[in-house]
């Protein structure tokens, strides 16, 4: 089962990914835990990705397709993966395809968590987490049970992120409808999108995602 959850920020990408893992038993591919794990194992393709980066260059498209490629070639991913965070563009798409046909593979399922803006900058706005476990609060929707109280571990340090507001949500939803966007009609044309209501409640968003896996 190869998986891309496609979606705005904010949309539920995250908790729905962990939701799969934990059913299916594959893992989230994330561009950003694998770029730094490749770097701090020394490979190649890492030399190459820190020689750019510590030039204060951004990575190419190239380097990052090779790195996803020899995460996918690793033994866990052998009953499926779900991508986070790449493709984000045509062209990254483009290459995604032609690297899965080279190992003979190919996407099953795109998934698009489809939200309104204004809900998306409502949740983001609001959110906060335990700076001790991570979970995650939002100041209407999911306070502690316990004021000030973490739920999870008892803690009572929170932290924000400093882009979790509105004004920057707003640049972040105007750059996912300029580059990544498209790939809603990318994925139409090549018969794998399929769409569910992220603005249910969670357990309702999980099942419709479900059902999309099943066919």
């Amino acid at each position: 089962m190869r998986l891309i959850l496609l979606g705005p920020p904010g949309a539920g990408k995250g908790t729905q990914a962990q939701r799969l893992i934990e059913k299916h038993g594959i893992p989230q591919l994330s561009t950003g835990d694998m770029l730094r794990a490749a770097v701090a194992e020394g490979t190649e393709v890492g030399k190459r990705a820190k020689a750019v980066m510590d030039a204060g260059d951004l990575v190419s498209d190239e380097i990052v397709n090779q790195i996803v490629s020899e995460r996918i070639d690793q033994a866990d991913c052998e009953n499926g993966f779900i991508l986070d965070g790449y493709p984000r563009t045509l062209n990254q798409a483009d290459s995604v395809e032609a690297m899965l046909a080279a190992k003979g593979l190919k996407l099953d399922r795109v998934i698009e968590m489809r939200v309104d803006d204004d809900v998306l900058v409502r949740r983001v706005a609001g959110r906060f987490s335990c700076a001790n476990c991570g979970t995650v609060y939002h100041d209407e929707d999911k306070r502690p049970k316990a004021e000030g109280v973490c739920d999870t571990c008892g803690s009572t340090e929170f932290k924000r992120r400093p882009d979790d507001n509105a004004d920057t949500m707003r640049t972040r939803l105007r750059n996912y409808y300029k580059d990544t966007s498209p790939l809603v009609g990318y994925y139409h044309c090549k018969g794998t999108l399929r769409t569910v209501d992220g603005m249910k409640p969670i357990d309702e968003v999980t099942q419709s995602i479900e059902a999309v896996i099943k066919g």
